[in-house]
């Protein structure tokens, strides 16, 4: 087991705060209740539903066209004012032609003491280290797929440290979790291929923050996010058995949850490959950024998301080649553009593309070969068969033999995005997006395949019709990727407060 692993993890699992929540509105009044309603539809020709329009919406989308959906939720949002707060939400939709009619999407409870969090349930959490109305989305805890039912304690926002007098700020999280698709899975899921039902779920992460802008301009941050998969039964086909397979455990004993937070190499009821590395699926990233935020209101960024498969590129044994470099700004106010957003996405390297385990005969290891996302045992870094992370890494919902296997993942990516507001009541955003992709390691392509996805939606909310909002988006695809695919999406809801 590598040393500084140990110690990586050990600390990660002591400093306990939230690399990523999303920020709630704040109330009208700080005893209400906040409402929202929606109604909307997906109308789309091709093979699919245009990336755009499936992409990013925590899972509440689909792959499948002319799909329509009601939505209602009710929440009381935390007050990040007061010494202690409470929150909790519930958010409900049926559908048609989405990944199930029912989608109970948010189910949460939180508290909040100064600056100590708690949260249980299933909320939309994001990494809020990126632009989400802009990004193309985040390497490992992204917006793209239905949120993960978990217990999450830390510091959810930036909590300054003593005597620092805010030039200094951590925040991070625990958290331990399920998967709740075993019915999605065992409908979809091609028995053919291995699969695994009630996964386990253990995230951790740790974010610092130097310097304050109300004081220099200029403000730097880093922060590290683990994950991993552990525990579940998995489906392994075998055409000799009777019924065609047999299901395969995997430990869940409390040393279990212990090794999916300080990744440690699995004992003997693991496999193989488990014991030469670490038990469960374990993967991250790195984020670091720079910050200018001038007083007269213009802001520049510029970003780098590392992303790791196992512990072999999470330090510096291999060159940290693959990631998300990204460059943004806010303008000052104008009714054209409000901000501009330029991301290039390197993941074609994957540590190399040769592996092999030490043997006792020949003691050399080397670990390339990483195949992000994916895991021989797993069903992959994806949920309700989206990716969890960034989408241009093509979603096993799009697999038309239904394996759940990340086909598409060693990709070069251009992505541009900006918005505006031309008025108090009209806003607006554009994205757009080159991939090339030569499949993967384990199934190259046979020739490289490209793929163009472009957005654009306005947003309109009148002022005489208080909380209101029209929404209409087109979207496309074009290439050898997705195929050709165009569509729209139209969407009416109504935000509001129960006193």
């Amino acid at each position: 087991m590598n040393i500084r692993l140990q110690t990586l993890g050990i600390l990660a699992a002591t400093m306990i705060g939230s690399a990523s929540i999303s920020h709630t509105a704040r109330a009208e009044w700080s005893d209400s209740l906040r409402y929202h309603a929606e109604v909307g539809t997906t109308l789309a020709s091709g093979q699919n539903t245009p990336l755009w329009l499936n992409a990013n919406k925590y899972g509440f989308s689909s792959t499948e066209r002319n799909n329509v959906w009601l939505r209602l939720g009710i929440f009381h949002d935390l007050d990040h004012d007061k010494k202690f707060s409470w929150g909790a939400g519930i958010d409900l939709g049926v559908a048609h032609r989405l990944q199930s009619t029912f989608i109970p999407q948010q189910l949460y409870g939180e508290i909040k003491y100064r600056c100590l969090n708690l949260m249980v349930g299933a909320k939309e959490i994001s990494d809020d280290f990126l632009n989400q109305d802009l990004s193309s989305g985040a390497l490992t805890q992204g917006w793209n797929a239905r949120p993960i039912p978990q217990a999450r304690v830390g510091i959810f926002d930036y909590a300054d440290f003593w005597g620092c007098k805010g030039w200094f700020a951590v925040k991070g999280h625990i958290a331990y979790g399920f998967f709740d698709d075993n019915w999605w899975l065992n409908r979809w899921a091609n028995r053919d291929y291995k699969y695994t039902l009630s996964t386990l779920y253990c995230s951790r992460a740790i974010y610092f923050r130097g310097g304050d802008a109300r004081q220099f301009p200029l403000t730097g941050e880093i922060g590290l996010v683990m994950d991993t998969e552990f525990g579940g039964r998995t489906w392994e086909p075998n055409s000799n058995l009777p019924g065609g397979g047999s299901w395969a455990k995997h430990p869940t004993y409390p040393k279990a949850w212990l090794k999916a937070l300080i990744p440690m190499s699995g004992g003997n009821d693991t496999s193989g490959g488990e014991q030469t590395n670490v038990e469960g699926n374990f993967l991250g990233n790195w984020s670091m950024s720079l910050k200018w935020q001038d007083p007269s209101g213009w802001m520049a960024r510029i970003y780098y998301q590392h992303f790791f498969e196992d512990h072999s590129m999470l330090f510096f044994d291999y060159p940290w080649k693959d990631g998300l470099y990204g460059i943004e700004g806010k303008l000052p106010e104008n009714p054209f553009v409000s901000n501009v957003l330029y991301e290039f996405l390197y993941m074609k390297d994957q540590g190399g593309p040769v592996y092999w385990d030490h043997t006792p005969t020949v003691d050399v290891q080397v670990s390339g070969r990483d195949t992000y996302y994916y895991n021989y045992i797993y069903n992959g870094w994806q949920h309700w068969g989206q990716a969890i992370g960034n989408p241009l890494l093509t979603s096993p919902i799009y697999n038309k033999n239904h394996y759940l296997f990340f086909y598409s993942t060693r990709i070069v990516s251009h992505h541009l995005g900006f918005s505006g507001e031309p008025s108090a009541a009209v806003g607006y955003h554009v994205m757009a997006s080159h991939t090339r992709s030569w499949g993967s390691y384990l199934e190259p392509f046979r020739h490289v395949k490209t793929n163009f996805s472009m957005l654009g939606e306005v947003k309109y909310h009148p002022r005489k019709l208080k909380g209101w909002e029209a929404a209409a988006a087109i979207s496309f695809d074009t290439g050898s990727l997705l195929g050709n695919n165009f569509g729209a999406s139209v969407s009416i809801s109504k935000t509001g407060f129960i006193k």
